[in-house]
């Protein structure tokens, strides 16, 4: 006699956990606030610069690119901040609870929110770089500032520009799922990402000149700019050294949510 046993249809996989992390984030009333004002910001000041900007002015050496898209630095904080509530705001309101009692494995909950709010934050940044970049030239044409997408390096700088924001707020997330607390996450980012640089920068030495070039915020810069910066690392060394920064971080909420309880 043979026993058949057929297979739940409420399987875990990574298909459903994605599609869950998905709803998920779409059903919070943070995710639209956060994603609506980095838009907002990223296109006001883009606007105010390129109505505001004239030729041979004092910005007349700063990267077109730069110069329309300086709002990011500001944007780029509000997707900080959804990275860390995408985690840490899970353990405030106990929900993570629920989500890994139905992923006992713990690990592809972490995974299914860092890709889709990958997916997310780079989508909203990239169209809301490419907008605001169109949107400035129509004050800029007159001026030295006038640049088109196809010009050199400029559609690479807007795209790097999304992919900086990206993964300077996976390193967000990680923070999130490493410290388990929103306030807490949210000063470590600003006193390590932002503010330690600044610090380190002060100190008279090469060793820590050369080290800054591939931290986090001064990585992001190289990415966004059409012409290289100087005393800058190359673009390659800089993605490479914003990928780790962000692995680093993920990996740090892997290792914690391993190895303590929820």
């Amino acid at each position: 006699m043979t026993t058949t046993t057929a297979s739940s249809p409420y399987r875990v996989t990574p298909r459903r956990v994605l599609r869950s992390e998905w709803h998920k984030l779409w059903s919070l009333r943070s995710t639209w606030i956060t994603l609506l004002s980095a838009a907002a910001l990223v296109l006001g000041i883009g606007l105010i610069m390129g109505a505001t900007y004239t030729s041979g002015g004092g910005d007349a050496d700063i990267d077109t690119v730069v110069l329309v898209l300086y709002g990011t630095q500001l944007g780029q904080m509000c997707l900080a901040v959804l990275g860390i509530l995408v985690t840490a705001g899970e353990y405030s309101t106990g929900m993570i609870r629920a989500s890994l009692t139905v992923v006992p494995r713990r690990l592809p909950v972490l995974w299914a929110k860092s890709a889709v709010f990958t997916v997310v934050a780079f989508l909203s940044m990239f169209t809301t770089a490419l907008i605001t970049f169109l949107a400035a030239q129509l004050f800029l044409g007159d001026t030295d500032k006038a640049a088109g997408l196809t010009d050199p390096g400029t559609l690479g700088a807007v795209a790097g520009n999304a992919v900086a924001i990206t993964l300077l707020s996976l390193i967000g997330l990680g923070f999130g799922a490493t410290l388990r607390s929103v306030p807490g996450s949210i000063g470590a980012y600003i006193g390590g990402v932002l503010i330690l640089p600044e610090v380190l920068g002060v100190l008279p030495y090469d060793a820590v000149d050369s080290a800054l070039k591939h931290f986090p915020t001064q990585a992001a810069g190289v990415l966004g700019s059409a012409t290289p910066l100087p005393d800058a690392a190359g673009t390659g060394a800089a993605l490479l050294a914003l990928c780790l920064w962000a692995g680093a971080s993920l990996g740090a909420g892997a290792l914690v949510l391993r190895r303590r309880d929820a």
